[in-house]
């Protein structure tokens, strides 16, 4: 495990695995689209593609894992606004931690200076 970088790097990661579990918790059981879960629960496959490089605060792997997270966001919003119930506080969150990712990420590379 690479040791705390700082507090952007470990507001970075928590975003990415908070928003990685909520993706597929919200789509398994806490507001399935379909009763019993449902395949959309792979949506939070991609976002483990990048958490290898996030850990070891790979500048690159922040560079472009800041824009996958906007799909996140844009279906945080397409849901919020369509969907009903249940579904409607999880996509607030996801809009919060796909955000909130992106701006710590920004912040880490900021911080970092070295060509960003």
């Amino acid at each position: 495990m690479v040791p705390v970088k700082s507090a952007a790097w470990l507001a970075a990661v928590a975003c990415l695995v908070a928003l990685a579990l909520l993706c597929a918790a919200w789509e398994l059981f806490l507001a399935p689209v379909k009763p019993g879960g449902s395949w959309l629960a792979a949506k939070a496959l991609p976002l483990l593609a990048p958490l290898p490089g996030v850990l070891r605060a790979r500048r690159y792997t922040f560079q472009w894992s800041t824009l996958l997270i906007w799909a996140y966001f844009a279906e945080g919003v397409t849901r919020a606004m369509s969907d009903r119930g249940p579904s409607v506080p999880l996509a607030a969150l996801e809009i919060a931690l796909a955000l909130g990712y992106f701006v710590s990420a920004v912040a880490f590379l900021r911080e970092r200076g070295d060509g960003a």
